[in-house]
Order: structure tokens, then sequence, then C-alpha cells
């Protein structure tokens, strides 16, 4: 690959990032804090949070079994994606290059950061090629995204392919793990040390159930991550999430059980909808939704919703004409739609 230095937007590297109150003073035992302009009273919600989360970090890392300074802590995964770009994308010169169908905000923040945005269209399998991908690439190409488990699609991309990628690629590999968790694939993060050039996503909403806490990972070398907590906002995780997170990953083996249920319940609702009339095909998935073609997707859709049960339209995405993606929910919730469902030929 090339230099970070290389990789990295020349006005970034040489930046002197911002150094807060809670920066520059990291000890323990002082119990007068006057240094950072705090309203002395309603504690603890009166300080301000640790800018660099080293408490859940270091719990983190040791589930994760990586150094803690391999780990970047962002409001969602979204913040981590954004600072991909900031980081290493000139505006109006540099671009990626990302698999087609896939997550959306890859895109989105493509644009807000005026980068151009290659998409590579996948196989009737979902699936790509790492030569195809790489044919999209020129000098200027920064970054590759692959989301695995793909969004919208639900599968497992090749692991073989990303590897290929991987070691081909002289830019930075963005692999997003958001769905891993529901995956018999193993994560990519146990080869963080021998692909420099990798960046791994991960995030809290999905198998660890706190969507609303709004924590995402990023893990990559020790470089990498320091280039991502120079450019971040100095408490870009507040201190209520920093707690809640705290909690989870002291709970972090419910999570293998919550995991268990959702599969089998995958399982459950794919051989239901193999029988309704209005199935065309059910797509394989890895992951907590699946994506299903079906008669009329609008129409279903909006019967759905009339029935208050809401499901994801997928119609006008690249090869998901008429597919809906429904995200696996409880026994009750689940059998709420198939009973909707079986009574749409009715309707």
């Amino acid at each position: 690959m090339k230099t970070l230095q290389e990789l990295t937007r020349p006005n970034i590297w040489k930046l002197k990032p911002y150094s807060s109150a809670r920066d520059e003073y990291k000890g323990v035992e002082a119990s007068v804090f006057l240094d950072a302009n705090e309203n002395p009273y309603n504690g603890p919600h009166n300080r301000y949070p640790d800018p660099m989360q080293w408490e859940v970090k270091n719990t983190l890392a040791r589930i994760k079994k990586v150094d803690p300074r391999q780990i970047f802590l962002g409001n969602g995964s979204d913040e981590a994606i954004d600072l991909v770009f900031r980081a290493f994308c000139q505006p109006g010169q540099d671009n990626v290059v990302a698999i087609d169908p896939t997550y959306g905000m890859y895109q989105v923040c493509a644009d807000i950061n005026d980068v151009e945005y290659r998409k590579v269209q996948l196989n009737e399998n979902f699936q790509f090629t790492a030569d195809k991908l790489l044919a999209a690439t020129d000098m200027h190409t920064k970054l590759i995204f692959l989301c695995t488990p793909n969004n919208p699609t639900g599968n497992d991309l090749s692991r073989q392919e990303i590897e290929k990628v991987l070691n081909s690629f002289d830019g930075l590999v963005v692999v997003d793990e958001a769905y891993n968790d529901f995956s018999e694939a193993p994560s990519l993060l146990a080869d963080l040390d021998r692909y420099p050039n990798l960046i791994v996503l991960q995030t809290f909403s999905k198998a660890w159930g706190c969507a609303a806490i709004r924590l995402g990972m990023a893990f990559a070398s020790t470089d990498i991550i320091s280039i991502f907590s120079k450019i971040k906002y100095p408490y870009n995780v507040n201190q209520l999430t920093q707690k809640q997170a705290l909690e989870m990953l002291h709970r972090h083996y419910e999570i293998d059980r919550w995991v268990k249920i959702l599969k089998e319940e995958r399982g459950y609702l794919e051989s239901e909808f193999a029988h309704l009339p209005c199935t065309v095909h059910i797509f394989p998935s890895d992951a907590n939704f699946f994506l299903v073609r079906v008669t009329d997707a609008m129409k279903i859709y909006n019967y759905l919703v009339g029935e208050g049960i809401i499901v994801r339209n997928r119609h006008t995405v690249s090869l998901c004409g008429n597919c809906l993606r429904v995200t696996v929910g409880t026994r009750v919730e689940n059998d709420k739609l198939l009973d909707a469902l079986r009574h749409y030929q009715d309707s």
C-alpha cells in the first residue's frame, strides 16, 4: 500500500488537533476541577466525558482481542465513515469505489465531502470479484468500501475476494461488519496486523441491541486510529453513552443468547415466507434481516403499513426490484407479519 502520509490529505497530516481540558489533564487523583469552565452543580452530568473513552476501549479490547489503541469510538458507525472521507479524500480530486447495492451512507458521505463515488454492481448472486472492483480504481482512488454481510442483500461477501482486494489495492479498504455477529464467517479483526490498509467497522446498534445510544466502532492500525482521533470532535461520545456501553460490555455473554434466538427466528421466517403466495424468491441471509422478492413490493408495503407493520421497501435499489427487506423480530412480531401476509391474498 501507499504510505499513510501519501494517503492522508496534506492539511490533515499537518493538523495540530484541538486540545481539550480533559486531554491536557489525564490524572485521577485530583478532587477539585476548575479547568474546563464546567458548572460545579448537577454531578455527575456537569463534567465533560473522557474524550478518548479509555474505560470503554479497554473493556472492549479484551472482548474483541485487539489493542485498545486500535479502536476508534464514534457517534454511530456513520461518524467513522465520514471521518475516512475527511481524513483521506481530497474534495474534488479523489474518488472511492464501492459495491452496488450496499449501505447508502457511503455515497451520502462521499457527496457531502465532494468525493467521486464509483459503483461496481454485484452479480446475480450478490457477489463481487476483486478484479472488477480493482478495475474501477485509478491513481486517485483512496478508499474501497465493502459491507459484509451486505445491506440490503444480507449475504456474506466472498472472503477470498476481499483478501484479494486487501493484497492488491494500494489504498485503504473499509470493511463494514455491522451484521457480522449474525454470520458464521469470522470477523476480519484477527487480520488487522496482517493488513495495514484495513479498517473494520462494527456497531453497538445490531447484535448489542443499543441503536439508541449511537455508538459505532472502527478498528485499524494505531496510526490510522491516531488520525481519526486527531480530527474527531473533542467529546464525540457522551458520558451517558459510555456508561451504557460499559454496562452492555459487562453483559456481553447475553449477546450470544440474543444472536442465537434471532438466527433461529430468521430461519423460521424464511421457512414460513416460502409458503406465502406473494413470495417470489427469498435470498440467503447471514444477517438479522433477509431480502425477499415479492409479487408487488409497493402494494404489499403499503398494505403492511395499513396493518401497522413496517418493513423496508427496497424496490428502487439496484438489483432489488420488487424486494422487501424484513428485519427479524420477536416471535410475536414475526407472527403478526406472517398473519398479515397470509390475509393479504384475501384483501
